[in-house]
């Protein structure tokens, strides 16, 4: 079974790109939680975060924003001790900081038809036969970058945003010659 390659022979990581990478999510929450998780993936590798997500999602409370956008200085310190997650108090603080304008773009239009009114509201279907051709970022991730920056999130350049988008389904980046292309196409 042929698959992208870009996640090598770690078990982990060929679970993570054979059930979860490219599927389409529309929950606002799962959205924020994976585009929180990118950001601090930022100059470390995709399977760091893997291996810690559920530490993650026990220290910031399954990710729910609500209760994240109440936090402060005590609750960065409380996550700066603990070693089951990445200790940048600039990532952590960005977490609180993008839980308050999550909410805000929840309560206004609903955070899932904001990320999805980025592509027309379906996936976008490339059609790439070599990692070498997939890019890095996108006009689409320039753009939607610079707006979540512009309402206030923090970490989520281009390139971020891009992986994200690939992550969530938002852009169906498996290559052309990966089992799980057409199949993330049906979904």
């Amino acid at each position: 079974m042929e698959r992208c390659g870009w996640h090598g022979d770690d078990p982990e990581y060929v679970r993570y790109h054979d059930e979860e990478w490219g599927v389409p999510e529309r929950d606002s929450r799962a959205l924020w939680e994976k585009l929180v998780l990118d950001g601090f993936q930022a100059g470390l590798s995709w399977l760091t975060i893997l291996r810690k997500r559920d530490n993650f999602r026990e220290a910031f409370h399954e990710f729910n924003p609500e209760i994240i956008a109440e936090w402060g200085e005590d609750d960065v310190l409380r996550l700066l001790a603990n070693e089951g997650i990445i200790r940048h108090r600039g990532k952590i603080e960005a977490t609180i900081t993008n839980a308050r304008a999550y909410l805000e773009i929840e309560a206004t239009e609903g955070f899932s038809t904001y990320c999805w009114s980025f592509v027309g509201g379906e996936p976008l279907h490339n059609v790439w036969g070599r990692l070498g051709e997939v890019p890095p970022q996108t006009e689409i991730s320039q753009k939607f970058s610079k707006d979540l920056k512009k309402r206030g999130f923090k970490f989520c350049g281009p390139t971020i945003v891009y992986a994200w988008m690939e992550a969530c389904g938002l852009v169906n980046d498996h290559l052309t010659t990966c089992f799980r292309h057409d199949e993330v196409k049906r979904l």
